[in-house]
């Protein structure tokens, strides 16, 4: 039961994270928090830097790997939730709950029982169930009643029309681009995480943290040398959103790697388990930001929800 409460509490801290991420974002660029959050997260390890051991050349390049793969994940999922909206956000992450699943099938050979395939099924079903939020809002607002009593269009209005449209589409268009953009880093959070189940068999939970983060700090270096990405550095330690991400971020990954480490732990049910926190993300869409549609997107959770005790059951 420890390694399901470490993993809870890593999917309630998650669901805050998002939440931090956002906020995080109104005041800095994509790859200014990027960079600084896990900077900060770095520095917050050092004090344990005694404790660190060096471990094998083969297994250093496995966490290089790790972290480049989070490395890629983050950029996609920080870029996406800067757009769109964090409850929607939060829903779409729960699709790494099939990726790892699969992952899990197949590299780890973990063996799915009925209750798990059945609570797979109705995680599906939950993130299926999205593509309809659209058409629930429209419907529960009368709008669809509304454009049917609307006068018709004159010629004089032809053209602010057509103008209109062209920008919906194009608003569509990027919308859906960020959408594949959260896919992207549910999938590769998914490699990353049946990664860490490989890892922690033979590398501490704190020799783990150190190095990936270590990396990850040089993978972002890295990328802004070459890019030659322009930092506000003033203002972006004066963010304080990242330095409250920096460590949520240290305390939710030593617990997953604690969690990860004990040998009954399963990477099939701790991604169900970690999903928990996408209650957070929609209630905090809501308090926080103020957004709409949490009726459908409360609906569409409690599906996933459920499917999500039904696995771990």
């Amino acid at each position: 039961m420890l390694w399901m409460l470490l993993t809870l509490f890593y999917g309630v801290v998650k669901g805050l994270r998002e939440i931090v991420k956002k906020k995080s974002l109104e005041k800095s660029t994509v790859m200014e928090v990027l960079f600084f959050y896990t900077l900060i997260g770095f520095v917050i390890l050092l004090p344990d830097v005694g404790e660190v051991t060096f471990i094998r050349p083969n297994l250093l390049l496995l966490v290089a790997v790790k972290s480049f793969v989070i490395f890629i994940a983050w950029i996609c999922g920080f870029r996406a939730i800067r757009e769109i909206p964090v409850s929607l956000y939060g829903l779409l992450d729960l699709s790494r709950v099939l990726f790892a699943t699969l992952l899990g099938v197949v590299f780890i050979k973990e063996i799915l029982r009925p209750t798990q395939m059945i609570g797979l099924l109705l995680v599906a079903a939950g993130l299926m169930a999205l593509r309809f939020e659209g058409r629930f809002r429209a419907k529960r607002s009368g709008n669809a009643e509304a454009a049917a009593d609307a006068p018709e269009i004159t010629e004089e209005t032809d053209g602010t029309k057509a103008e209109e449209d062209g920008k919906e589409k194009k608003t569509g268009s990027r919308m859906w681009l960020f959408v594949v953009l959260s896919f992207l880093s549910a999938f590769l959070n998914a490699v990353s995480g049946t990664m860490d189940k490989v890892l922690t068999k033979d590398i501490s939970p704190a020799d783990l943290q150190f190095w990936y983060m270590l990396f990850l700090v040089l993978f972002y270096a890295l990328y802004m040398i070459i890019s030659r990405t322009h930092m506000d550095w003033k203002k972006t330690l004066k963010n304080y959103w990242i330095w409250i991400l920096s460590i949520l971020f240290i305390l939710a990954d030593r617990a997953l790697f604690m969690a990860n480490q004990i040998p009954e732990s399963k990477v099939t049910v701790m991604t169900l388990i970690k999903q928990s926190g996408c209650i957070v993300t929609i209630l905090g869409g809501r308090l926080v930001f103020k957004e709409k549609g949490m009726v459908y997107k409360l609906f569409c959770a409690s599906v996933i929800i459920a499917g999500i005790m039904i696995g771990v059951l």
